[in-house]
């Protein structure tokens, strides 16, 4: 099968989504199928390159100029077709012929247009709220969003954007997201949360929750002997993986693991959000540009992992990673967290933002050894199911049947 992938970015820019997009193409090139990529191009980059048997485009577009739009440092795709995105990507699907194209975020919107043309299937594996929300998170004042409305979402987009951005970024996503759902053959948000934040059931449109995926255990590297862990407490410690920020629950964090006033330390291992600032409680350390390999080793050191999101976390794999070192989660109810982690069974669930409870579920396993090595043990069976190969024939089994009216219809003929 001839596939081909449409991701905004893609290693070695790093982060869950890019790493999710090369584990697939590359799993899938491996499982026998023609894969290529094509993603925007960051500077200091080849503009083709191969990649374990994947074919890498990185292509241009004109609102790579204006970077400023978005508030990032990387080159993003717009909510809407870029014309020269647009022409881009139809030179590719020339050279590929592509049976399949499988897009991952915003620049679906560049190809929509091209999609009857190029008569390929379309499927969108939806990582997060893109398709309803300008913000991405589904949040509103810094809460939960109840839904998308002109007014909110234009009040949103200002606010972070500014009134000259985010008016007309909110206004097009409203309209390509429209075209996006009369276009896709099959979305594939990450999980329920995701799926219903995109009200993708209230528009009747075709989708199949299939999460995010982590290798399979004897493909996960650890470095064991990565200096880097020597900057580990000895013995028992609490650890948080990823983003240090308001969205990822840190200050909740923070501030319950102060009123714990625990003598086990708390590293957050991840990079401080430029935002974000607060004042570390004793025996809690940020660890900087830690390589993923030694995280997987830090997991299995650790004695909890901590997962306390308030945003709309939509199907973190880091919580993966850590079940598959074998550790029980604390995390909060909210997003994806709760198709990953079985409350009381790997680990234990508690209401987003509420300090208290996150201490008191903290608390518990540490003070239990028993109950917190059962856990441990139970979440590195569970994770199985979000493994690659449990995962990735979901995703075959997709393209086979969203090809399979094309195929039956030339066979009548």
């Amino acid at each position: 099968m001839r596939i081909l992938m449409l991701s905004q970015f893609y290693p070695p820019l790093i982060g869950g989504e890019e790493r999710h997009v090369r584990t697939l193409s590359v799993e899938l090139a491996a499982r026998g199928h023609e894969v290529a990529v094509a993603t925007l191009w960051q500077e200091g980059l080849e503009e083709f390159e191969y990649d374990q048997g994947v074919r890498v485009y990185r292509i241009h577009g004109s609102m790579q100029r204006l970077s400023s739009l978005f508030k990032s440092d990387r080159r993003h795709a717009p909510p809407f077709t870029d014309p020269e995105t647009m022409l881009a990507l139809r030179r590719v699907v020339l050279k590929e012929r592509p049976e399949i194209v499988h897009a991952h975020n915003w620049l679906l919107h560049s190809f929509t247009p091209l999609k009857r043309w190029s008569k390929a299937k379309l499927v969108v594996t939806i990582h997060d709220c893109s398709l309803t929300c300008a913000m991405q998170q589904f949040v509103y004042h810094g809460n939960k969003c109840s839904g998308p409305a002109l007014k909110k979402c234009l009040e949103c987009a200002t606010d972070t954007y500014g009134a000259a951005k985010g008016v007309p970024i909110a206004l097009a996503l409203r309209a390509w997201g429209g075209l996006a759902r009369q276009t896709v053959d099959m979305f594939l948000p990450v999980s329920t949360a995701v799926a219903e934040a995109n009200q993708l059931a209230r528009h009747n449109v075709p989708y199949r929750v299939t999460p995010n995926f982590i290798p399979d255990t004897a493909d996960i590297q650890f470095d064991d002997a990565h200096p880097l862990l020597e900057q580990l407490p000895q013995g028992d410690f609490l650890l948080f993986v990823g983003n240090i920020g308001r969205d990822k629950g840190i200050g909740v964090l923070l501030q319950s693991y102060a009123e714990m006033q625990s003598e086990v330390p708390l590293v957050l291992i991840g990079q401080p959000e430029a935002a974000f600032s607060a004042t570390l409680p004793p025996n809690a350390r940020i660890l900087q540009s830690w390589p993923h390999a030694a995280v997987m080793s830090a997991w299995r050191r650790c004695s909890l992992a901590l997962m306390p999101s308030i945003c709309l976390d939509a199907c973190p794999t880091v919580t993966m990673e850590a079940m598959a070192a074998g550790r029980a989660v604390v995390a909060s109810h909210i997003g994806g967290l709760p198709d990953i982690v079985a409350d009381g069974e790997t680990g234990l669930l508690v209401p987003a933002g509420d300090s208290h409870a996150l201490g008191a579920a903290m608390q518990r396993l540490l003070d239990d050894a028993t109950e917190r090595e059962h856990m441990g043990n139970l979440a590195k069976e569970r994770v199985i199911e979000f493994q690659a190969s449990a995962v990735i024939p979901r995703i075959e089994q997709v393209y086979q049947e969203v090809l399979q009216p094309a195929k039956q219809a030339l066979v009548a003929v």
